[in-house]
């Protein structure tokens, strides 16, 4: 398949570079997936990602949260072949669940395209306003520096190539290809906490701190994350020497960082099954080690229906079990 030509706006180079660098770094055969919603950012990663990969498959889910939404998914698959890419799939899926909305139709449109993606990576449209949304949204609920670090550029298989372009660039890049992109209207719906982030509070920010919150937000994230993996790695292997079996030296741990001490805790928690660990089960646990006084176990989420999860501080280990509930 030949690479079309894209018009060499300012837009389109900005969005062709974002996405020739992301591809030599995390996939080098040029062989990807890109998540189609037919709004602009997914499709003008969709245009640049034909134009510098050497095949893009697309994937478009189909949410049928609203009259019509059929015809929108079959209108982003035709886009899709008319930009260039081999193939263009439609996912239905059915949205349930608990957490909301968004939360819902978040966890079926990932698990469709990992399901559908064959092994190759998935690239998504996400931008730098989406990045700084995400951060601020993380601020809020307050779980330390791991829950404003924002997305990655790649978490296998999810890769965002657009996490430095804005939303304006990629409107633009449609407007030069003379593509309407799909409106969503629960993008512009104010019962969405993310909508009003992104139509009130940035820009209030902007206003207020005299622009460029944003950007200031996303390199905020960058840092953190990078931050943040020295110290998981350091948290790893204070993990491998506190290890007793399935359990945790105390005193090893006791001498450890605050930081590092409760890295190790989690980690060990997600090994053993635990789910949407908070900061304060963190906490409650590391008070076994730096606070001891004779309490009883911490439970935590993620136990198999009719159990519990529980750590406890026994005979100078932490240890955790299922116990019924």
């Amino acid at each position: 398949m030949g690479q079309p030509r894209l018009p060499e706006t300012a837009a389109a180079l900005e969005i062709r570079h974002a996405v020739r660098d992301w591809l030599a770094r995390y996939a080098p055969t040029g062989v990807v997936a890109v998540g189609l919603s037919g709004g602009a950012d997914s499709l003008a990663l969709t245009a640049a990602a034909v134009a510098e990969a050497a095949v893009v498959d697309a994937l478009i889910v189909d949410h049928g949260l609203q009259a019509g939404s059929a015809a929108v998914a079959a209108a982003a698959a035709t886009a899709a072949r008319g930009l260039g890419c081999r193939s263009a799939r439609v996912l239905t899926v059915e949205v349930t669940g608990a957490g909301g909305l968004e939360a819902a139709a978040r966890s079926a449109r990932y698990a469709a395209l990992g399901a559908a993606r064959a092994g190759l990576p998935v690239l998504l449209g996400h931008t730098l306003d989406d990045q700084a949304e995400t951060v601020l949204l993380g601020l809020a609920r307050g779980s330390g520096g791991r829950s404003i670090r924002g997305m990655a550029e790649f978490a296998d298989p999810w890769g965002r190539p657009l996490l430095g372009v804005r939303r304006a660039a990629t409107r633009g890049l449609c407007a030069d290809l003379g593509v309407a992109p799909h409106e969503d209207p629960h993008n512009s719906a104010p019962e969405f906490t993310r909508v009003r982030l992104r139509t009130e509070v940035l820009p209030l920010l902007e206003e207020v701190l005299g622009g460029a919150v944003a950007p200031a937000l996303a390199r905020t994230a960058e840092q953190l994350r990078e931050d943040g993996a020295v110290l998981d790695a350091l948290a790893g292997q204070l993990l491998v020497s506190a290890s007793d079996g399935g359990a945790l030296s105390v005193e090893m741990l006791a001498t450890a960082p605050a930081a590092l001490r409760r890295r190790t805790i989690r980690a060990w928690l997600l090994a053993g099954g635990a789910k949407a660990l908070t900061d304060k089960h963190l906490r409650a646990i590391d008070a076994l080690i730096t606070d001891w006084r004779g309490q009883g176990g911490v439970a935590v989420g993620g136990a198999k229906v009719g159990t519990r999860l529980v750590a406890r501080r026994e005979h100078g280990k932490l240890t955790m079990a299922f116990t019924p509930h």
